[in-house]
């Protein structure tokens, strides 16, 4: 069994996606405890892994920006490769990822066995399963090759104490002696938003049933929590809007003291369960069955039957049928009869 210094691992796609990682990353700092590990992650998400003590550096890649061409890919691989690592795992299937490894000439680069031109880029593939196994266990398929064939530990999100310490003051001066439910409305992904007005009912009910309730939005989501908060009818003092005033980190802080979490299906949700918040998670255009979902004991995912799920593996950005069933038919009573339980009110 080699015995590994470097390690690259390579995953650069959503938020959602690369915390779905950390289960591989365990694994690894488990077999192997003195090696370096190197996590590369999409630009503008680095911030939420720089607590976790299995990795040694969080790498951005700006693979929407200055890095988005092909032969950036190339020269980035090749300055990869005169680091010293000697071993480099990637969780993804695109050319671009296979450039890359190819270029980097790490002695054992492991990806999965498609498209055909992953054969040249790695020196060991596996197949990626995706019918069979859920995300995480499609993502530990890539350790097999190492002969780690152990169950894939828990996911579990470490911050930093200081981010900890500021939400721990938030709650002292605004969240005291009821609960708190957090909601999120924004989603990358248009199709899988709940209409506004369910939201701002959830909200509306669950301040006048006792909860303070936190809506939480990134600095792309503003307008649709200012179009959720505009139609909230609950005292303001009991609903307090937090959208484009945190970091990332923070975010993620905030999301581990609630009570309840009621969210799109998006990257937020997995910083959530990986805390074991209890949440509701609103599955529209995607399913359970494409292996993304929340995990745990408290997670629960809300959605309806329909013969027209899933529409696509993200949800296009428009409804193929026209009327956004998924979502309307998952009406806010259904909704509240999950968040209501675990607020205990």
């Amino acid at each position: 069994m080699s015995d590994y210094r470097k390690i690259g691992v390579w995953q650069t796609a959503f938020l959602g996606d690369a915390v779905l990682t950390l289960p591989l990353l365990t694994a690894l700092k488990e077999r192997y405890p003195d090696a370096e590990i190197h996590f590369f992650v999409r630009a503008g998400v680095e911030s939420i892994f720089q607590g976790q003590p299995e990795i040694t550096s969080v790498r951005p890649f700006a693979k929407r920006g200055k890095q988005k061409s092909l032969n950036a890919a190339v020269r980035l691989g090749w300055e990869i490769g005169q680091e010293g690592f000697d071993l480099w795992i990637s969780t993804h299937k695109s050319l671009r990822s296979a450039l890359v490894a190819g270029a980097t000439g790490i002695k054992r680069r492991i990806g999965y066995d498609s498209p055909w031109f992953n054969r040249f880029a790695y020196t060991d593939t596996v197949p990626r399963r995706f019918d069979e196994l859920e995300e995480i266990e499609r993502l530990h398929q890539l350790l097999k090759p190492l002969g780690i064939d152990t169950p894939a530990p828990k996911a579990h999100l470490v911050l930093a104490d200081s981010v900890r310490a500021d939400a721990d003051l938030f709650w002292k001066i605004h969240c005291s002696n009821r609960p708190v439910l957090g909601v999120h409305p924004g989603s990358t992904w248009p199709t899988k938003c709940w209409p506004v007005e369910y939201f701002s009912q959830i909200i509306s009910h669950a301040a006048n049933s006792g909860a303070q309730v936190l809506l939480f939005a990134g600095p792309d989501e503003k307008e649709v929590a200012r179009d959720v908060m505009s139609r909230v009818t609950a005292d303001s003092k009991d609903v307090i809007d937090l959208s484009g005033k945190l970091s990332l980190p923070q975010l993620a802080a905030y999301l581990g003291k609630l009570d309840a979490y009621l969210t799109n299906d998006s990257g937020p949700m997995h910083l959530a369960w990986t805390q074991d918040v209890p949440l509701v998670a609103l599955f529209g255009p995607t399913v359970k069955k494409l292996g993304f979902f929340p995990r745990g004991d408290n997670s629960t995912v809300a959605e309806t039957k329909l013969d027209c799920r899933p529409c696509g593996l993200h949800g296009p950005r428009k409804c193929p049928k026209d009327h956004h069933d998924c979502m309307r038919k998952l009406t806010p009573d259904i909704v509240w009869q999950e968040l209501r339980g675990k607020l205990h009110l």
